[in-house]
């Protein structure tokens, strides 16, 4: 799976020996954000890849500043209370898979790219871009409010279009059920941005009587994002490959087909209880549970039934505040005894 490869050798700065072959912007073992050494390889590239290198590199850069900033970030926010947690010592394996963790780090990943690339041509960042005006001065009238399109919209259609040059191309050269379930998630991870743009509007009028409306597009938080591919995390559907080689068709034949928004897999995901290096497994000794849950994130489950130890830590905050005229807030150091609750290790 190309780009789980990729999210690996973003954590792990190109040390993994995945992260040697195979992926054609890593640099010997060293990551670099410099664009003229990451596309010296760029010789035994053809087509849209080879084309990023040679006349956007920016593009690259914010690609990569996305997978990293953003996918990397997110993934990790999004499963820190899971068996597993998206850390660096375990993304190898799992993603040599095609698991449901795989299809959310796929996802995730390329809504990254995507939003990042988005956001640097609304910044103004990069010279093949700008905002999006292909709606601006189309008036719409609904019963209650007039507004006009204007403004500064974030142009998701190009964000999107180069998400897929930078990360798909090499799996649409194949076929096989591998290729076709990380192009599908990848492509579920761009239009957890794409289709859920959001309106954003300035008022006009005297003393802010909004009779007209200037309004323009924003991508949703990343957040919600996250958010939204976490759930289809959650109901992801295991597929397999039909006889034409271009579909991917529900194991079980009573659950529809996956919409392209769905996130699929055909691998069944190992339990991530103990450390078992083939599956990218670190266990769930040390971890942080939830004593009072019976959540995902509570002890009898993330602990796999081998028990916890509670410990009793200091915690300092601020305490008693208070506004002093003028202009300052004073406040007292308190601390208080906090319970945490860690996984027993194996017997």
């Amino acid at each position: 799976m190309r780009l789980g490869i990729v999210v690996l050798c973003l954590l792990l700065f190109f040390t993994h020996p995945l992260c040697t072959t195979g992926l054609w912007w890593a640099v010997g073992n060293t990551l670099t954000f410099d664009q003229n050494r990451i596309c010296r390889k760029a010789k035994r590239l053809s087509g849209k890849q080879q084309d990023l290198c040679k006349k956007e590199p920016e593009i690259i850069e914010a690609a990569l500043l996305g997978s990293k900033e953003h996918g990397l970030g997110e993934c990790r926010h999004q499963m820190k209370l899971r068996k597993w947690n998206c850390t660096t010592k375990s993304l190898g394996r799992v993603l040599l898979q095609d698991t449901r963790e795989t299809a959310f780090a796929n996802a995730i990943t390329s809504a990254g790219v995507t939003f990042q690339i988005t956001s640097a041509c609304s910044a103004g960042s990069l010279l093949q871009c700008g905002c999006d005006n292909s709606s601006n001065s189309i008036i719409q009238q609904t019963k209650n409010a007039t507004w006009l399109w204007g403004g500064c919209g974030d142009n998701v259609h190009f964000g999107y279009i180069k998400s897929i040059e930078f990360i798909d191309t090499q799996e649409k050269r194949r076929s096989d059920i591998k290729s076709l379930i990380t192009q599908h998630n990848n492509e579920a991870g761009r239009l957890a941005v794409k289709l859920h743009m959001r309106k954003e509007c300035k008022c006009h009028g005297l003393s802010g009587t909004c009779t007209l409306k200037t309004c323009w597009k924003r991508m949703p938080n990343f957040r919600d994002v996250g958010n939204r591919l976490k759930e289809l995390f959650n109901g992801a559907i295991k597929v397999t490959g039909a006889n034409n080689g271009k579909t991917l068709l529900p194991i079980n034949p009573t659950i529809k087909a996956p919409t392209v928004t769905d996130l699929v897999y055909s691998v069944e995901s190992p339990n991530f209880c103990e450390p078992d290096r083939k599956v990218g497994s670190i266990g769930t000794a040390g971890r942080v549970c939830n004593s009072t849950s019976e959540g995902v994130e509570g002890c009898q489950i993330m602990c796999c039934n081998r028990g916890f130890t509670d410990e009793i830590m200091n915690r300092t905050y601020h305490c008693r505040c208070r506004f002093k005229w003028c202009c300052v807030v004073e406040c007292d150091i308190c601390t208080k005894n906090v319970t945490i609750s860690r996984c027993n290790g194996y017997s």
